[in-house]
């Protein structure tokens, strides 16, 4: 194999979520004042805490975030996400090749809050590929960009960061990935990478099919990634 192991973010890379959390972000902000579209909401949240924009928020709502806010953003977007949330397309096939090919030495490290990653991931039949090994900025004494999520995650798996491989879809995660030392690659469906490689994914690619190749994992003669 091309890395010691292969360490994914969550959101974006291996449950298509960002659209069910951040609508929901968008119309509870509405609800306090800060009215903007979907599109504007993902541009200000995508890849990030909500608490990270806490200053923000609270300048455009004129209102502060509190903990009762919180507590009921997440119970709505999880109530979202159960109902709505699925893989990102090809995910499950990638993964399970990669998690076969790389003998089980696969994590999550993602920015979001632990109990809706795991929520997610088993809502999608993704989390018995990473049980054991799915990791959360939140309980680190910083998130992403930050490195610490992706240094404990290639820790627990015994693993030099320099030799792994982090798989991400944001310029935030992208910063986190390379601050830890880690080859990253970064997934742009819409084929809009450029910012992707500008923060320093070493490249950019467009289906999760791409992505066994990309990580030395052999085509099964099936036809392979196209």
């Amino acid at each position: 194999m091309k890395f010691e192991a292969v360490l994914f973010d969550c959101d974006g890379v291996l449950v298509d979520s960002e659209l069910i959390t951040n609508g929901v972000l968008r119309d509870m902000l509405a609800e306090q004042g800060w009215t903007m579209s979907l599109e504007e909401c993902m541009g200000v949240f995508v890849g990030k805490a909500v608490m990270d924009e806490r200053a923000r928020i609270e300048a455009e709502t004129g209102k502060p975030l509190t903990p009762e806010w919180m507590a009921s953003f997440r119970a709505r977007r999880n109530a979202a996400l159960m109902e709505h949330a699925k893989p990102i397309p090809h995910a499950p096939d990638a993964i399970a090749r990669i998690h076969t090919a790389y003998a089980g030495r696969i994590a999550c490290a993602s920015g979001a809050d632990l109990p809706k990653v795991l929520m997610q991931m088993g809502k999608t039949g993704l989390l018995p590929y990473f049980e054991g090994r799915v990791f959360s900025g939140h309980d680190l004494p910083r998130s992403k960009p930050h490195p610490d999520v992706y240094l404990a995650a290639a820790a627990a798996l015994g693993a030099e960061p320099k030799c792994c491989a982090v798989v991400e879809d944001t310029v935030t995660g992208v910063t986190a990935g390379v601050a830890a030392g880690a080859t990253v690659f970064g997934y742009a469906p819409l084929g809009d990478g450029q910012a992707l490689l500008e923060a320093g994914a070493s490249q950019v690619f467009a289906s999760m099919q791409m992505l066994p190749a990309l990580l030395g994992v052999a085509d099964r003669g099936t036809g392979g990634e196209r």
